[in-house]
């Protein structure tokens, strides 16, 4: 391939060459040769022999500058060219890696011409692929970590109900049923997430009041709130502006924050909710007293199958997908998303532009 690319180029500067030779040669011929003609009969001399030796002379000069201008032509733009596409070799050479698997491969960027804007840019990509393979691996590894407690559960209570070691009983069956009830509550999970993460292709964008959504929301979780005794106030101001928005989406993400708060919110604990204008569009923050809640688990609260609250079961604590959808459905609308913690409250904030 490197040769087929750097003869192709090379080939493109010999018409060039054989044009600029034509055009010399005829210029002599019939504008050179002229006027020496010219000056042969003004000063009373026979043109036609001289003449034809001046031609013979310049054809042959030309002929042999030629040759040698050519020759250095192709040996300088044989040079030149191959030194312009060494770094598109070595980006072929990186992008076999890449295509082979190998992800941290990358290009040597030494210009800031268009090659090197190329560069660049394919840096960048092999970046994102790189971080979606690691996204990818990690994401594997969870599911297998989720999914290995219930079957191992399931798989040890029906071989043991096989073999007649375990009597079958109602209670049996009833929690055998609650652990496949939690691979389908998790295989739903993970579907939300993936549509999540794909939403912005499918947007059905129109102008929402994000207050009367909130106050939506909290109503249809009002029963879980006041069964825990949980405070519930909302400051919500009647100024904030509209936003486009796809409004199941944005329900969805309401919802999974309110589920969140209400499920790790101690019993008699406070819950509010406040909007307060931002950038141009909405910011809705959500503060919810919690415990067993450190500084640094709050940067990681948006992230697949995390949860800070590391001593609830998944039947009680759930899989730790409700946040990382909401991220995913917050920046495809082209939000933003964050969490911060201050003395026992943990305060979880998303924005919208109108």
């Amino acid at each position: 391939m490197k040769s087929r690319l750097l003869w192709k180029l090379l080939a493109v500067n010999l018409p060039v060459i054989v044009l600029v030779i034509l055009f010399v040669w005829l210029s002599i011929d019939f504008l050179a040769a002229d006027y020496f003609a010219a000056l042969m009969r003004k000063y009373n001399i026979s043109p036609n022999e001289i003449h034809q030796m001046f031609l013979d002379a310049v054809h042959r000069y030309i002929i042999n500058a030629s040759l040698l201008a050519m020759i250095m032509a192709v040996t300088l733009s044989f040079i030149l060219t191959r030194r312009v596409l060494r770094p598109l070799y070595a980006m072929s050479e990186v992008s076999r890696k890449v295509s082979l698997g190998d992800f941290t491969a990358r290009a040597e960027v030494s210009s800031k011409d268009e090659v090197g804007q190329f560069g660049l840019m394919f840096n960048q990509m092999a970046d994102n692929l790189e971080k979606t393979e690691n996204l990818r691996k990690t994401m594997l590894v969870d599911i297998a970590h989720e999914l290995r407690t219930p079957l191992t559960t399931v798989r040890g209570y029906l071989e043991g109900l096989s073999d007649g070691v375990i009597p079958p009983s109602k209670e049996m069956f009833s929690m055998l049923k609650e652990e496949i009830l939690r691979l389908v509550r998790l295989a739903q999970d993970l579907q939300q997430l993936t549509r999540a993460e794909a939403a912005k292709i499918y947007l059905k964008r129109e102008e929402i009041a994000l207050p009367n959504l909130v106050k939506r929301v909290i109503e249809l979780y009002r029963h879980d709130f006041e069964a825990k005794s949980i405070g519930v106030k909302l400051d919500i101001g009647g100024d904030v502006p509209a936003v486009q928005a796809d409004r199941d989406k944005i329900i969805q993400v309401l919802g999974n924050i309110v589920q969140n708060a209400c499920r790790y919110t101690p019993g008699h604990g406070e819950f509010r909710v406040r909007t307060e204008k931002h950038k141009g569009g909405v910011k809705l923050i959500f503060s919810n007293t919690c415990q067993d809640l450190h500084k640094e688990d709050v940067g990681l609260i948006f992230e697949r199958f995390y949860r800070a609250e590391k001593s609830r079961s998944r039947e009680s604590g759930g899989a730790g997908i409700g946040l990382a959808i909401v991220k995913a459905l917050v920046e495809a609308h082209g939000g933003e998303v964050g969490a911060s913690y201050d003395e026992g409250v943990i305060h979880v904030w998303f924005s919208l532009t109108a």
